[in-house]
């Protein structure tokens, strides 16, 4: 069993890459290579990072029960 500091740790720092990735991928394909698309990735990614986060905590333990019930032999 994983302690508490290392899943809360791990919980941020999967918020962090997707919430970067995920405005990165979006607001390029919507912008493209522009000086526009890193000003406003800046600004999405620091909305989305906390959202992303504030979610994992509720979500993150949800999808550690379901998969720990799927995978049950």
């Amino acid at each position: 069993m994983t302690n508490k500091k290392t899943l809360i740790l791990a919980q941020m720092l999967i918020a962090l890459m997707m919430a970067g990735l995920m405005t990165g991928i979006f607001g390029f394909l919507h912008l493209g290579p522009s000086p526009a698309f890193f000003a406003e990735w800046g600004k999405s990614f620091l909305m989305a990072f906390p959202i992303a986060f504030t979610l994992s905590l509720g979500v993150g333990p949800l999808a550690f029960r379901l998969a720990r019930l799927m995978t049950r032999q």
